[in-house]
C-alpha cells in the first residue's frame, strides 16, 4: 500500500458503532505493524484522545464548516504524508451537519469526504433489520452526489444466517458495493457515556484491555486487507495558513489533565510551529502555570466533576492570580471560562469558589443543553487580537449561566445559519474567556 490514501467510516445514526469499530481496526492496524493515522470528523475532542490510544500517535480533527480550507488541507496533508492510510471516523450521520446556506459545507461527513477524496465506508446497524438494510444501504449511496460509499459493515448480526440474508439482499440490489465483514455483538465491548459523551479515555479503567479486545474482534470478523483496498489518495492541497488562533504568547502554559482535557492538537501545535514554546500543568495536581508564562490557555474539560477539588487548589488558584497581575494574557475556553469565573455551582447545588478574574457565575444544579457551530467576531482588541478578528468554533455545554458580567463582551456570537446570537463571554484587560471552543480563524 501506498501513502496519501485514506477512508471515511461512516454511519447512518449516531450509536451504529463506527467509534467501536474505528478503534478496533485502529488497535488491530497498529498491532501489525501498520502505519496508520487517524482523523476525527467535526468538533469532537473525546473520540480522538481513544484514536491516539489505539494508536498511540494524535489524531487530528477535521472539519469543512470550521476551518479554513488551507488549515483542513495541511492537516489531511499531515496525516497522510506520514502514515500509509489514514482512518477517518465520521460524526453523527453521514449527511448530517449545521443547516447553511445552498451549496456551503455545513460540517457534515459527507462534505468531508468530498472536500479530501476519501471515499466512504458505511457501518450499518443491523441489529433490528435483515434485507432492509440492503435498502438503507442504496439509499445513503446515491443521495448524493460526489459521496462516493465503496463498502458496507453491518454491525451487531445476530448469527450466521442473519448474515447471510445482509449479503445476499446486497448482492442483489447493491451489487457493486461489497460486503466488507457483518459484526456480531460483542459484549463488554459498550464504552460508557456522560453528558458530554463518552467518559474520557483516561478515566477508562482497563482501556488497553478494551482496545485489544476489540482489535480481535475486528480482526476475527472484518476482510480488513478489502477495505484497506478501497483507500484513495488525498484529494487536498493548499498553502501554508497561519495558526488556527493567535499567538498567545512566546511561553504558553497550558492546562492539562481530566479537568481541561478538551485542546485540539492542530491548536497547540500552531502555536508551537509559529516559535511559541508550550508548557503544560495539571491543575488537579495543584499545579500553577509556569512563573514566567507571559500566556494561559485554559480548554474546556470537566471541572464541574472537580470543582470542589480545583476550588481546593491553591497553587492553581494563587498561579492564576499571579499569572493575571503580572500581565500574561489568560484565555478560557468553556470550563476553562466557567473556572476563570467567581463561581460554580456543580450537580449537587454546592457552590464552589473559582479564580474570580471574570465576573461569571455558572451552575448545573439544572443542566440544559447549548450545542452548535459558532461564528464569533471579537468586540475590542485583546489576547485574541484586534477588534472585528473572526473565528470560527463550536459549543458544547450544559452549564447555566447565573449572572455573566458587569464587564465586556468578548464575542458577537451567531450560528452556522448567521442567526444572531448576541454577546459571548467576557473580557477584562489581559484576562477573556467564552463557552466557545474555537477552531480556526476565519
Amino acid at each position: 500500500m501506498t501513502g496519501n490514501r485514506g477512508l471515511v467510516i461512516a454511519a447512518p445514526a449516531s450509536g451504529s458503532g463506527k467509534t467501536v469499530l474505528t478503534l478496533g481496526l485502529l488497535r488491530h492496524l497498529t498491532s501489525m505493524g501498520r502505519n496508520v493515522a487517524s482523523a476525527k470528523a467535526g468538533p469532537d475532542y473525546i473520540d480522538p484522545a481513544f484514536h491516539a490510544a489505539a494508536t498511540g500517535r494524535s489524531c487530528l480533527n477535521l472539519d469543512s464548516w470550521a476551518m479554513r480550507p488551507d488549515t483542513l488541507a495541511q492537516a489531511a496533508r499531515r496525516l497522510a504524508r506520514d502514515a500509509d492510510v489514514v482512518i477517518c471516523e465520521g460524526v453523527m450521520g453521514l449527511f448530517d451537519g449545521a443547516f447553511v446556506g445552498k451549496g456551503e459545507p455545513c460540517g457534515s461527513t459527507a462534505d468531508l469526504s468530498r472536500a479530501t477524496g476519501w471515499p466512504v465506508v458505511l457501518v450499518i446497524d443491523a441489529g433490528a433489520q435483515a434485507a432492509s438494510a440492503a435498502a438503507v444501504l442504496k439509499g445513503f449511496a446515491t443521495f448524493q452526489k460526489g459521496v462516493e460509499v465503496v463498502g458496507v459493515v453491518f454491525n451487531r448480526v445476530g448469527s450466521e444466517r442473519h448474515g447471510a440474508i445482509l449479503r445476499d439482499a446486497c448482492a442483489r440490489s447493491v451489487a457493486e458495493i461489497p460486503v466488507l465483514g457483518c459484526l456480531p455483538r460483542a459484549p463488554g465491548l459498550e464504552l460508557p457515556e456522560r453528558h458530554l459523551g463518552l467518559v474520557q479515555a483516561v478515566e477508562h479503567e482497563d482501556l488497553e484491555g478494551f482496545l485489544d479486545r476489540a482489535g480481535a474482534w475486528v480482526a476475527e470478523h472484518l476482510d480488513v486487507d478489502a477495505l484497506l483496498a478501497l483507500a484513495r489518495p488525498l484529494a487536498l492541497d493548499g498553502g501554508a495558513p497561519d495558526p488556527p488562533l493567535p499567538i498567545l504568547g512566546q511561553r504558553i502554559a497550558v492546562a492539562t489533565d481530566q479537568a481541561f482535557a478538551f485542546s485540539y492538537p492542530l491548536v497547540i501545535d500552531g502555536w508551537r510551529d509559529a516559535g511559541a514554546e508550550i508548557v503544560p500543568f495539571s491543575p488537579l495536581a495543584g499545579e500553577g502555570p509556569d512563573n514566567e508564562a507571559d500566556a494561559v490557555y485554559l480548554p474546556g474539560g470537566y471541572p464541574e466533576l472537580h470543582a470542589g477539588k480545583l476550588a481546593a487548589a491553591k497553587g492553581f488558584m494563587d498561579g492564576l492570580a499571579s499569572a493575571a497581575a503580572r500581565g500574561a494574557r489568560i484565555l478560557g475556553e468553556c470550563g476553562g471560562y466557567m473556572v476563570l469565573g467567581r463561581g460554580l455551582i456543580d450537580a449537587g447545588g454546592a457552590r464552589h469558589a473559582m479564580a474570580g478574574l471574570l465576573a461569571l457565575e455558572t451552575s448545573f444544579a439544572k443542566p440544559k443543553l447549548h450545542l452548535g457551530y459558532r461564528r464569533a467576531v471579537t468586540l475590542s482588541g485583546g489576547p485574541l487580537g484586534e477588534t472585528g478578528t473572526a473565528f470560527r468554533g463550536h459549543e458544547f455545554h450544559y452549564a447555566e449561566v447565573i449572572e455573566e458580567g458587569p464587564g465586556e463582551p468578548l464575542f458577537q456570537a451567531a450560528s452556522a445559519e448567521a442567526r444572531e446570537l448576541g454577546p459571548a463571554g467576557l473580557i477584562d484587560g489581559n484576562v477573556a474567556g467564552s463557552f466557545i471552543h474555537l477552531i480556526d480563524r476565519e
